[in-house]
């Protein structure tokens, strides 16, 4: 699927990142979302790599990178943390500057990473998310049951571990396909994709992981965000989003993000929340044209 990339693992502080490498051009890091790996630009990093060299990594906890047990204030998955990591693997892999995109958590990532690293992030592009701390100051009843991963998830060690460890692949299939078991052959996650992401997901250590990132959104990154309220991005900001998905349903995005950044560009695209696998070209096309635009 990566066809002439270069897969390697960079050591950043307290985890080992795996990434994979392709392409020349001006560096671009894609960063994925909950719960899947790298592997979820498998459509757009070989056609992003024609005008990019593009990092395609695995966040700490997730994939073929280093897991760290978590800790009693969850700093060793704050996004804060995360996206140290990545500044890491670019600078070993000798970009001081570059574009990132991220899905999902990665967008999350990618969002901290812009406000603590502001000379390293030339523009960011974030996928169907809004802005972490607005999305828990206005849940209601819609959003909790359509997102009650972000609930069950955060719950006290090592509860939701033991639940989704007696049977990974049925967590699995859920997020993927739905609790109503949305028939597989209608859901843009390829049978391959599928393969993989339980791989990396059916490691233990991978489901504390992920259960770590979440418990450190309802902790230390909302007192990071609070902190920053003030700080708003001046990069140039792209906000992919999909009309068919349930949190455009639930938030008004576009709305959110101007108010966490001067210079936003939001763009609804036809399709739900696994953007880079559901709808690969105009993905690819978006990030090309907004990544290659002059600055302003």
């Amino acid at each position: 699927m990566f066809a002439g990339f270069q897969s390697q693992t960079i050591p950043a502080a307290g985890a080992d990142i795996h990434v994979v490498v392709g392409g020349s051009g001006p560096p671009l890091l894609l960063l994925h979302g909950y719960p899947e790996t790298h592997f979820c630009w498998h459509k757009v990093a070989p056609v992003l790599a024609e005008s990019f060299t593009v990092v395609a990594a695995d966040l700490r906890g997730y994939g073929d990178s280093g897991k760290p047990a978590g800790d009693r204030l969850h700093e060793n998955y704050s996004k804060r943390r995360m996206a140290a990591d990545q500044i890491c693997v670019m600078t070993e892999l000798g970009f001081n500057r570059f574009d990132v995109a991220g899905h999902d958590r990665g967008g999350r990532v990618a969002h901290r990473m812009a406000l603590d690293h502001p000379r390293a992030v030339r523009k960011l592009a974030v996928l169907d998310i809004a802005p972490t701390l607005e999305m828990y100051r206005n849940t209601n009843m819609r959003f909790a049951l359509a997102y009650f991963h972000w609930f069950f998830l955060v719950q006290p060690y090592d509860f939701p571990e033991r639940l989704i460890g007696a049977d990974p692949e049925y967590f699995l299939k859920s997020a993927f396909y739905g609790l109503a078991g949305t028939a597989p052959d209608k859901s843009p996650i390829t049978p391959e994709a599928f393969k993989e992401y339980l791989r990396a997901f059916r490691d233990p250590a991978a489901i504390h992981a992920s259960c770590e990132d979440y418990r450190a959104s309802v902790s230390i990154d909302l007192e990071h965000d609070e902190m920053d309220l003030a700080q708003k991005l001046t990069c140039a900001f792209l906000v992919l989003f999909g009309s068919k998905g349930r949190l455009a349903q639930c938030f008004d995005i576009p709305a959110l993000w101007r108010e966490r950044a001067e210079n936003v560009q939001a763009e609804s695209l036809p399709g739900g929340h696994f953007l880079p696998e559901e709808l690969p070209e105009q993905v690819a096309d978006h990030l090309r044209c907004f990544f290659t635009a002059p600055e302003i």
